[in-house]
């Protein structure tokens, strides 16, 4: 969906047009909600950081002044009240789900092994862009997960279009050596595409 189109939706909007705020919900929820679990790993937390953002449109649908694109300003809006959320997280909330791979191990299913190795693989890639800093871990979500360009990452992270091609490139560094490091524990190399 180009401005022009999301222009006339948010004028509509401003008149209490449901029909348009709906649509605009559909076109744009998913990026948002995905955006925000990448972010704070909790889909409760992420579905609450959703309705914020979108209630935030509602409200105030002139905000937007369409001096970027409009799924830039909206992932401005959500990032903005995640970081709020992820800086009130408890301690407590902090932990892993070990429920999820005891009843994936335990499945009557018979690629279950598969199942849980694929788990482990993607919970292992997951623990990596963990140990990333706040910064790099956004920035190398909103390129490769949301697919913003450089300039939109810098327009989000209030930050020069150089600065994220350099937090993208420690970034990857970051996860290809905690991924060797991964793999070397567990006995394997990593493929020659991986480790260029």
């Amino acid at each position: 969906m180009d401005n022009d189109q999301v222009k006339t939706l948010l004028e509509r909007i401003g008149r209490q047009d449901q029909s348009a705020f709906r649509e605009l919900y559909q076109a744009f929820s998913r990026r948002v909600y995905a955006y925000a679990l990448n972010m704070l790993k909790d889909p409760a937390r992420a579905e609450e950081i959703l309705v914020d953002t979108m209630h935030e449109v509602w409200r105030a649908p002139a905000r937007f002044r369409g001096d970027s694109q409009f799924s830039t300003w909206l992932i401005g809006v959500a990032r903005n009240k995640a970081l709020m959320a992820y800086r009130s997280r408890r301690p407590d909330e902090l932990h892993a789900d070990l429920d999820d791979i005891a009843e994936t191990a335990a499945s009557d299913s018979p690629d279950g092994f598969a199942q849980l190795a694929a788990k482990q693989r993607s919970e292992g890639v997951r623990a990596c862009m963990g140990k990333l800093s706040n910064e790099h871990r956004e920035c190398m979500h909103l390129v490769f997960f949301e697919g913003l360009s450089l300039a939109e990452v810098a327009t989000v992270q209030g930050c020069p279009e150089n600065t994220v091609k350099t937090r993208l490139f420690h970034a990857r560094q970051k996860i290809k050596s905690c991924l060797q490091r991964m793999v070397e524990r567990e006995g394997g190399t990593l493929p020659v595409e991986a480790r260029s």
